[in-house]
This record gives structure tokens, C-alpha cells and sequence, in this order.
């Protein structure tokens, strides 16, 4: 047992090192405004990113399919539909700035009739709104622009395929574990197979960044990124009530809001250019929630 224990963590402390070496050898992702992130984690192109999109291809479909045998897909010309659409189509052209592929990447997007709070956007540009989500925080469009912008930023910063890259490190030690001590497939399906790629939990930096690259998509398609703020703000009513789904996966908080209001600086600028405004005579960003106060 003690000899396997090692050779596991031999595995993963050398696919660890191997990835903190690409990483130290990336440098900060050529924005010349804007928010600045060091490059995606090398973990992530341990996983074949065909493969991962073809996965969630398949998910997003099965997902579809059931929605619709339920009565559940939005129907395509529907006002919401079309809202989503077409606010999709305005932060796309953004998404390659952070990702080649996405240029490639056969964009999609659906409402599904549910009052789950939730959102997503699996690799390869497959989104899904919930009904849910648009009608409890009264989302205006610069709202739905954070949202969705942060859950793009996810898919191009392939936190997904970084999540799968490691499970498989972890499925590969299992099988190590079960060929040395005889458990045939018992230690590879106690670590479990396959990923859910619209359920996927990120981890706290995951999170920071699909925040900021959400709000420079956002800020250059010309929505107002001191709506990130008023959102969590909203997320964080609603949350006092009953914890909704889409923060499951998508914690909130203080320190939250601090980061985002903290780089205002860095996508104002954008926002203003897109819209052509006068930065200096700006006025407050004002939320439909009257209780929440104006955001300078």
C-alpha cells in the first residue's frame, strides 16, 4: 500500500511540475488594455480539447432534447430567446481576444423553461440560460451581459478541460491503486467516471477569472461593468432567502464584489469607448432593485 500511495503521488507531483514550468514560462496574455491574467493553466491541454467539445456537444444535446420532451426549450422567436441571442451576438466577437479557438467554435443558444436559477456555457461555446435565473434577479440586459460573460469566460479560459485533465490524473492513480492491489475496476469507478461539463465546480481563482475576462468581454461589447456588482449584490438578497442553484457552483460575497469593484479602472475605459460616453460626467449605475444604492 505504501509503495502505491507513492507512485501516485509521483504521478500527479509530475504532471503538477510539468504544468508549474509551462506556467512559469507564460507570460501575462497580450492585452494592450483591459484585464490582464497570466495564461490558462498548462493542466488544461493534458486533456484533447477535440474531445472535450465533442463531449459537450453530446451533453448539450441530450440536455436540449430532454427540455423539449418536457415543453421546457423556449421556442426560438421568443422575446426572451431573441434577447439572449442577440446580446450573445454582441460578446462574441470579443471571445477570441482570450481564446483562438473560439473563432472556430459553433456558438449556441437556448432558454430552457425552469426556475432553476442557472446559467452556463460548456466548451465550445454551448449556452444555456434558465428562466429562472431572468425572472427571480429581474436581470436588465447589461445583468444578463455579466452573466453570460462570465460564463463564456469559463469556456475560454477552458477551466472545464483543466477540471477534466485533472480528474484524469486521478482516475489514472486509481487505476495504478487497482491494478497493484487487485480491486480490478473498483478504484477507477470510486473516483468516477466521465464529467458533467454544465455542472462542473470551479475553484475560487477559476471563478475570479471568468469575473474579470467576463466584465472585459462585457465593457468592450458595450455593457456597463458596474452591472457585475449590482448582480452579485442581487445574488446575495436572494441567497439570504434560500441558496439558488447557480450558487452551488457560483459562490458570492463581499470580497466578491470588492474584486470586481476593484478593477473597474481597468474596463470602464472600455465601455465608455464602445459607447461613446464622456467618462468624466458618467452617471451612477442604477439597478431595478430599489434597496440597492447607485454604483458610482
Amino acid at each position: 500500500m505504501h509503495l502505491v500511495k507513492n507512485f501516485f503521488a509521483v504521478v500527479l507531483l509530475s504532471l503538477s511540475v510539468s504544468a508549474n514550468a509551462a506556467n512559469a514560462d507564460n507570460d501575462v496574455d497580450m492585452q494592450e488594455d483591459g484585464i490582464k491574467l497570466d495564461k490558462p493553466s498548462i493542466w488544461s491541454r493534458l486533456a484533447p480539447a477535440q474531445q472535450i467539445e465533442a463531449q459537450a456537444q453530446q451533453q448539450y444535446l441530450g440536455l436540449k432534447s430532454q427540455a423539449q420532451q418536457q415543453g421546457a426549450l423556449v421556442a426560438d422567436n421568443d422575446p426572451q430567446v431573441l434577447r439572449l441571442r442577440r446580446i450573445a451576438k454582441l460578446l462574441i466577437p470579443f471571445a477570441q481576444r482570450w481564446n483562438d479557438k473560439a473563432q472556430q467554435w459553433q456558438w449556441e443558444v437556448n432558454l430552457i423553461d425552469s426556475p432553476q436559477m442557472n446559467a452556463f456555457c460548456m466548451p465550445g461555446g454551448k449556452i444555456a440560460f434558465y428562466t429562472g435565473i431572468l425572472k427571480t434577479l429581474k436581470l436588465n440586459d447589461d445583468e444578463v451581459a455579466m452573466v453570460m460573460g462570465h460564463e463564456i469566460a469559463h469556456a475560454l479560459r477552458e477551466h472545464g478541460r483543466e477540471r477534466v485533465a485533472k480528474n484524469m490524473a486521478l482516475r489514472l492513480g486509481a487505476a495504478v491503486t487497482s491494478s497493484v492491489l487487485g480491486l480490478g475496476h473498483t478504484g477507477q469507478t470510486l473516483v468516477g467516471q466521465g464529467a458533467q461539463l454544465a455542472m462542473l465546480k470551479f475553484s475560487r481563482g477559476d471563478e475570479s477569472e471568468a469575473d474579470l475576462v467576463g466584465l472585459d468581454i462585457a465593457a468592450r461589447a458595450g455593457f456597463d461593468p458596474r452591472a457585475g456588482i449590482a448582480l452579485w449584490q442581487k445574488m446575495s438578497l436572494v441567497n439570504k432567502k434560500a441558496p439558488p442553484q447557480w450558487l452551488s457552483t457560483h459562490p458570492a460575497g463581499e470580497n466578491r464584489i470588492a474584486e470586481i469593484r476593484k478593477h473597474l479602472p481597468e474596463v470602464m475605459p472600455l465601455f465608455v469607448k464602445a459607447k461613446n460616453l464622456d467618462g468624466a460626467s458618467l452617471p451612477p449605475y442604477k439597478s431595478n432593485v430599489k434597496s440597492l444604492a447607485p454604483i458610482l
